[in-house]
């Protein structure tokens, strides 16, 4: 049914799809076996691409690549890649002669069959999504992991029924042009963000707003209740003004507020009790915060025993807070996730008021480091900087009325190698060092992931002896 659905939409039309990675290649495939005339666009060249071209061309694959690769966009369905804003030029010269713009994800939510819980936010989304994931796994049910995590969704579209669950984590890139919504939404929570990409504030907190705008009645919408940031308190007046024009139609629930709280460290259910805090495995505030939500999102489905028992066991994701190596006393966490200064600030505060060296600096999505120098003087008694953002930061630390020369200590390295080493060279037993760099990663890795693998490479290589 499904199948068939997929192939009378594209069957026969000329459909542009825009990047040729690692989750569009499923998409050309299954463009191509439903019948379609498919061109991929890509600024890599043919040589770069490499085995791929020769790939896609055996299946009939029109290829645009090299610079100027959008300059013969031409079809009647458009795939656009998330990273690319909706109003390139060259996506609106397609529109302007008919063509239909849409996306991977856009599509796969118009035909998934399943109960679709999508979760955003400017911190916290892929412990939450992880964690609404691994709960409803563990309560027995069909889960399938997507969005910014986990394998692409298309090709798995045709395995799933309505029984069936698709937790996705969505990005305001992914977002941003979106006309349908998740059954169940969570939002935990927003604070400025990727202002490198969306033009302002307020493009920004709009683009996250589709993940319930486009809900329907019996949908569920997870809010946090706690105003921590400006944005935040946005989208509370935002939800207000819909309630009153009575253009929310969704259930809301709230965690950190009347549905899913925390009382004397103990967590709650709409009064009935849950867990105690201390069963969380998993350091910080934030990560009680984001099982809050994980529960509001999926009450009714999981019991609380199954959130007890996961609470105890899950270590936490790779690259947010994670242990990797205990060298000569001296405990070494990759946290490569925190691309903001406030997921840096929400690391910093997990380790119940330790003084950490904290290795910092990257790409610059042109955010505000300022809100940073105060929780840095407070919990940082090193702070070791690289990247693009490297003076920045030190310029917003040294501005703070909290600064005194050399608390905390200040240090520019050229890059995470040296970072590393010197934490390594002046670092004592008993110290925490943590990579947090409150920046993005792309000048000089692929993406986050590959920064604290890389990070953890050279944890790993340290010598556990002064002598080695």
């Amino acid at each position: 049914m499904l199948k068939r659905q997929f192939q009378e939409r594209f069957e026969g039309k000329r459909v542009a799809v825009i990047g040729i990675g690692i989750s569009n290649r499923p998409l050309i495939e299954m463009l191509v076996q439903a019948g379609a005339a498919v061109t991929a666009y890509d600024k890599k060249t043919r040589e770069a691409l490499g085995d791929t071209y020769t790939e896609l061309c055996a299946r009939g694959v029109k290829l645009s690549l090299g610079e100027g690769y959008l300059d013969s966009l031409d079809a009647e369905i458009v795939f656009r890649t998330p990273g690319m804003r909706y109003d390139h030029p060259a996506l609106m010269r397609a529109k302007e002669k008919g063509a239909e713009i849409t996306s991977e994800m856009q599509v796969f939510f118009e035909l998934c069959p399943a109960t679709i819980i999508g979760i955003t936010g400017s911190d916290g989304k892929t412990t939450t999504t992880t964690l609404i994931c691994r709960l409803l796994e563990a309560q027995g049910k069909t889960v399938y992991l997507g969005g910014n995590i986990g394998k692409p969704r298309l090709p798995r579209l045709f395995m799933m029924t309505r029984e069936d669950f698709c937790v996705v984590e969505l990005s305001s890139f992914q977002l941003h042009t979106m006309t349908v919504s998740p059954h169940i939404a969570v939002i935990t929570n927003l604070s400025p963000n990727h202002l490198d990409y969306h033009k302002t504030e307020t493009e920004y907190i709009e683009a996250k707003y589709n993940i319930f705008l486009h809900q329907t009645a019996g949908d569920v919408l997870v809010v946090n209740g706690e105003n921590k940031s400006h944005l935040d308190r946005a989208l509370h007046h935002f939800l207000n003004r819909m309630r009153t024009e009575q253009k929310l139609p969704s259930k809301e629930r709230f965690f950190n507020g009347a549905d899913v709280y925390e009382k004397d460290g103990e967590i709650y259910c709409e009064g009935k009790w849950v867990m105690s805090v201390a069963d969380i495995r998993i350091p910080g505030r934030h990560n009680v915060e984001n099982y809050m939500a994980a529960i509001a999102a999926t009450k009714g489905i999981v019991s609380f025993e199954t959130v007890r028992a996961l609470a105890k066991s899950f270590g936490g994701v790779e690259h947010r807070i994670e242990f990797v190596r205990c060298v000569k006393g001296v405990s070494y966490y990759n946290s490569s996730i925190d691309s903001s200064p406030t997921r840096t600030i929400a690391a910093l505060r997990a380790f119940g008021g330790k003084k950490l060296t904290v290795l910092l600096g990257g790409y610059d999505k042109n955010l505000d480091y300022a809100p940073l120098a105060e929780p840095l003087c407070q919990f940082a008694k090193t702070v070791i900087l690289c990247g693009a953002t490297a003076e920045k930061i030190k310029n917003a630390l040294v501005s703070s009325t909290m600064y005194h020369k050399d608390a905390p200590k200040i240090v520019m390295t050229g890059d995470y190698g040296e970072s590393v080493a010197y934490a390594y060279r002046h670092s004592e037993e008993g110290d925490t060092v943590l990579l947090s760099p409150a920046s993005a990663s792309f000048d000089a890795f692929v993406n986050f992931e590959e920064r604290g693998r890389y990070f953890k490479s050279l944890v790993m290589a340290l010598p556990d002896l002064e002598s080695q």
